[in-house]
């Protein structure tokens, strides 16, 4: 144990404390998160075109709760610790309405209010880890903070399984995943500080845009956004789409269709104690490598992990073979892209500006769950040909991903070159 604890860097204790938060809000996520699709299209009875679309409308209320937190991050009044309060109270509310809802309309409004209070959070908290963490240490700072979250999910899921096959209730799950939220909320109130140490003498802005005026000007968060929109929509589709395709598309035995919700529970389950287990060694691995050069090697993983998935549709046999590796790509995939692009902006955003970063990093997640969802399920409204398809044309467009990357390493390099 002694020699594990000397080999992590020494994080900030509100680090650990976040971390421990964190855990407890996506323990109750963990419970609807791959559960949500199959409920409201097999038992709500909605078709998947109309569940895409209520799932991609979390994007459009976390588009202003994105902005909206981003001022108030960087505000002298919001600050850190009080944005994470009205997110976490937030997201408990759109929870309860969607433990409620039976129609379309009912999970809109669940959707919209969760939304918000995901786009208040993340860039409040991403904020608080740059705050209180050297930045030789924010790429290992960051994926602590992602392990608690996979880890938090993985159990969520694995739970979340045991219940509805105990009971049959999906109700249930978005219930407990409301009372995480509240957990969440007396982890914060009781034990993390306002980080946000305004500078002496600073004048806070008083147009509320001018800071997101100054931050959209700079040449590498530009194309930095580009990128991310690209790489959310992938990690999109694990939440919306693959679910329902594991339920509904893979071949089986006798003519049938689809994994049973064990199955498809014990997959994510793989999948994201693959992604707990390697999130802290491959963030030491890749503090080898710059941060563009990072997100390389993420895409590089997508593309394996979608042509792995197409595998898992097309072959007669061995589709849970070929399922299972899929999702060990796509876990190595985001264990190498969050940190790296978490890090990456707060290497690039000046201090009293992070909020505004952060926001900007994060409206990039609403615009690709925003794209992805509904995407998805169009696309498994279709023949099966286009279903099949679709995951080698994901494959296919990370060589744009790449592409991008490497025209941003020359803009990195050329902004170093010029503060020489």
């Amino acid at each position: 144990m002694s020699r594990f604890a000397s080999w992590l860097p020494k994080f900030d204790r509100q680090v650990w404390i976040l971390a421990s938060g964190r855990f407890l809000s996506e323990l109750g996520t963990g419970f609807t998160l791959f559960y949500a699709p199959i409920f409201f299209v097999n038992q709500l009875n909605l078709s998947t075109t109309a569940v895409g679309l209520a799932l991609g409308s979390a994007s459009i209320s976390g588009i202003f709760g994105r902005i909206l937190g981003g001022y108030a991050v960087d505000s002298r009044f919001w600050g850190r610790r009080r944005t994470l309060l009205l997110s976490a109270a937030i997201s408990a509310v759109g929870s309860f309405v969607l433990a409620a809802s039976f129609d379309f309309v009912t999970l809109i409004i669940g959707n919209l209010i969760g939304g918000m209070g995901a786009g208040l959070y993340w860039p409040a908290t991403e904020a608080v880890v740059a705050d209180i963490t050297r930045p030789e240490h924010q790429r290992e700072a960051f994926a602590l903070n992602r392990l608690a979250d996979n880890l938090g999910l993985g159990m969520g899921i694995v739970l979340g399984g045991i219940l509805v096959v105990a009971t049959k209730s999906y109700r249930a799950l978005f219930a407990i995943d409301a009372i995480s939220f509240v957990l969440f909320f007396g982890v914060i109130f009781v034990a993390i500080q306002e980080t946000y140490r305004p500078q002496k003498g600073a004048v806070e802005k008083t147009l509320p845009f001018s800071s997101w005026i100054t931050a959209l000007g700079d040449r590498r968060l530009q194309v930095f956004i580009s990128i991310n929109i690209i790489l959310t929509t992938y990690i999109s589709q694990l939440q919306s789409t693959l679910p329902i395709y594991f339920k509904n598309y893979i071949p089986g035995q006798d003519g049938k269709f689809g994994f049973t919700e064990i199955t498809i529970s014990g997959l994510f389950t793989w999948h994201l104690i693959l992604a707990v287990i390697s999130q802290l060694p491959v963030a030491k691995i890749l503090n080898r490598l710059s941060h563009a050069r990072a997100l390389m090697v993420s895409s590089i993983l997508w593309a394996v992990g979608f042509i792995l998935i197409w595998g898992a549709g097309i072959s007669s046999s061995g589709n849970l073979y070929w399922a299972a590796m899929g999702l060990a790509a796509f876990a190595l995939a985001i264990v190498s892209y969050t940190p790296s692009a978490s890090a990456l902006i707060s290497d690039i955003a000046p201090s009293s500006q992070r909020g505004v970063y952060f926001s900007l990093n994060s409206l990039c997640w609403a615009v690709g769950y925003f794209i992805g969802p509904p995407l998805g399920g169009w696309v498994l409204d279709k023949p099966r040909i286009f279903v099949d398809k679709f995951w080698l044309g994901l494959a296919l467009s990370t060589s744009i991903t790449i592409t991008i990357l490497r025209y941003l390493s020359k803009v990195m390099a050329d902004v170093g070159r010029n503060r020489e």
